[in-house]
Formats: structure tokens, sequence, C-alpha cells
């Protein structure tokens, strides 16, 4: 599967999620609510939760091992990055 489409709806500062995400594989199937937090080590990515009775969030959808996980963060952080140059392009 290729990813054919990374939507980023930046989120004004609050706290330290910076953006959510929906990516789109193979123009057939999207993940929605993927955000795009500020950590100590720099951005990542957190994949859709939801609030479990134990008061634990637990993912709703997740790559299933270490590589694709990164693949997907590289992708998601590569357009956060493009959009933020295209809506803050260097001044001349």
């Amino acid at each position: 599967m290729k990813i054919t489409d990374v939507r980023i709806r930046k989120v004004t500062k609050q706290g330290k999620m910076r953006a959510v995400v929906s990516i789109t594989f193979d123009n057939e199937f999207v993940i929605h609510d993927i955000k795009v937090i500020e950590g100590e080590r720099g951005l990542f990515i957190a994949m859709p939760s939801k609030k479990a009775t134990d008061g634990e969030y637990r993912d709703i959808a997740h790559p299933i091992n270490s590589d694709t996980r990164k693949m997907l963060q590289d992708v998601i952080l590569e357009a956060y990055d493009k959009a933020a140059v295209e809506e803050f392009p260097e001044k001349e």
C-alpha cells in the first residue's frame, strides 16, 4: 500500500499538539485524526485513539511494526514541514 494523500490541519497553539492529519492509502482507504505532537526531542505522531473505560487511551488504528510507523511518521512530518514553509515562506 502506498500513501497517496496527506492532509494537514494545523492547530493553533494549544499545548503540544501542532496539527491533525488524515492520510489516504491507494486512493481507497483513509485514516483521520493522526496528531502531530511537539515533544522534548522534536515532533512525532500519535495515532487516533479513544478513551477506554479504565481511563487509558487506546489506539484505534496503528502500524504493526516499527518500520511502518517510521515510514508513516517520516511522510507525515515531511508534509507538515512543507505546509509550514508554504504558510510562512522566507522573505527575500
